[in-house]
């Protein structure tokens, strides 16, 4: 078999493949022989049509493009294999099955055109002394602090409040329905539109201006138990719920009780109930170390993030469409078995409509994850970086020691995950030993707008969901769950 080779873009290598003579005769011929055995042609019996009559009734095009489907199988692969091609994914025709049938001729030979996808050329212009800057996480002492007093929150006993008014702080009971505002002008004696899902019984909630939309919480500060009141809120805008975002509501709230936390002292007593430390002491320092080792890895990954966006400035590499569509496809699947762990429906929201967008989406993150891969593997092979086997069998052995519950471990397949892992951590640290990373405070590398806007997003998420309790989850759904 004679195959001619050609470069073409995005790695992929185009053959020019030539049959002989005696391959297009043989492959016609078999097919012809096994249509005999299995056409049912009626007035005579399987295996027993004539040749003149299996061609007249069959046609010559049909059993041409029969024969045609197994050369060009048969020959890309004997071609690629001939010529020790590396490929990857499935091979591609590069003719027109059309002008095949047309110009196939059983005894002739029959050039076809194909092309595979090839293990890209990796072309490292610069990995060496890279110049970058990352932001430095620092330990806040505050979070030690914020800590204790969260637990300290949890641990609070309600004590019921009499002779005076709710304020900031305290734990309310309340009923209450919520509507949409009046429009000004509207006439007083009409009725309010109620907000579907917007009504609680005996709901309880801290009086803390982020638990609620903005005006709920102000409006209730200063009411006395026993006492109704109309509240005018604003649902934010953006919020979750669309059709709620940015109105204006009024609420009748009745305020049934009124309770504020006594809170245990922070001390000894306090450090054994949350923890397996004997004294406070003991516990501050293992924050302490706790927070420090977070910051000091929220500080190696920003520079290990500044490296490899910089080393990929300096990278050139032409992916092939195979290596891409197997990235996105991990992604998704990765996605889809996450979101299905957090207990959600994934045929409803990976739907045929939803997908091609979703892969679509995929792709840039998806070509910046293969470029850093081949970039460190490249790097590794130039550098003769390895990892022993010791250091595999160490770190497998760690793994299975911490999730010993782990039943049907494929050791095989974690061995091979964790060599890939320490591999690229002994790249990064090689790279990082060999170039320059400056650190810079944090924040500083953050545009402002997208700073604020993260924060907003944020403020939305955590300020917009009160903390409920049990009895109350199935009520006010479309107001408290946002």
């Amino acid at each position: 078999m004679k195959v001619t080779q050609e470069k073409l873009p995005a790695s992929q290598i185009g053959l020019e493949i030539e049959i002989t003579p005696e391959i297009t005769k043989q492959t016609y011929e078999q097919v012809i022989k096994n249509l005999a055995s299995t056409a049912n042609i009626p007035g005579f019996r399987k295996g027993k049509v004539p040749r003149p009559i299996l061609l007249q009734r069959l046609g010559t095009t049909r059993i041409k493009a029969a024969a045609l489907e197994e050369l060009i199988q048969d020959g890309i692969e004997q071609a690629v294999k001939q010529e020790s091609i590396p490929a990857i994914g499935q091979p591609q025709l590069r003719s027109s099955f059309e002008d095949l049938i047309k110009n196939y001729e059983p005894g002739k030979p029959l050039t076809i055109s194909a092309a595979v996808d090839v293990e890209p050329e990796v072309n490292l212009v610069q990995y060496t002394d890279l110049q970058a800057k990352a932001e430095e996480v620092k330990f806040d002492p505050e979070r030690v602090e914020n800590t204790l007093d969260k637990e300290r929150q949890e641990l609070a006993t309600l004590i019921p409040v009499e002779g005076r008014a709710a304020q900031i702080g305290d734990i309310a009971v309340v009923d209450f329905k919520g509507s949409f505002a009046r429009v000004e002008g509207e006439d007083e004696t009409a009725e309010l539109e109620p907000i579907p899902g917007a009504e609680a019984t005996d709901f309880q909630v801290e009086l803390q201006e982020d638990k609620f939309i903005p005006g709920f919480i102000s409006g209730i500060v200063g009411m006395n138990p026993e006492e109704t009141k109309e509240i005018a809120a604003q649902f934010p805008d953006p919020y979750a719920n669309e059709e709620l975002a940015g109105k204006a509501a009024t609420f009748t709230v009745t305020l049934k009780e009124l309770k504020e936390k006594e809170l245990p002292e922070i001390n000894d007593d306090l450090a054994q109930e949350i923890s397996d430390f004997e004294t406070l002491e003991e516990l501050r320092a293992s924050l302490v170390e706790r927070y420090q080792k977070e910051a000091d890895d929220k500080t190696k990954t920003n520079k290990q993030e500044a490296l490899l966006a910089e080393l990929l400035k300096h990278v050139e590499v032409d992916l092939p469409a195979t290596l891409i569509e197997q990235e996105v496809d991990s992604m998704l699947t990765q996605t889809a078995m996450r979101l299905s762990q957090q207990g959600l429906d994934v045929r409803k929201l990976f739907t045929q409509d939803i997908i091609p967008q979703l892969r679509e989406r995929s792709r840039t993150e998806a070509i910046e994850r293969i470029k850093r891969s081949l970039s460190l593997r490249e790097i590794g092979k130039r550098e003769s970086i390895e990892v022993t086997p010791e250091e595999i069998a160490a770190r497998v052995t760690e793994l299975l020691e911490q999730y010993p519950e782990e039943q049907d471990v494929d050791e095989d397949k974690l061995r091979s995950i964790v060599e890939n892992e320490l591999l690229t951590e002994k790249i990064i640290d090689w790279l990082l030993e060999h170039s320059s990373i400056e650190l810079v405070p944090e924040g500083s590398l953050s545009p402002a707008e997208e700073t604020e806007e993260t924060e907003d997003a944020e403020s939305d998420a955590d300020g917009d969901t009160p903390q409920t309790e049990e009895e109350n989850s199935e009520t006010s759904t479309e107001v408290t769950e946002e």
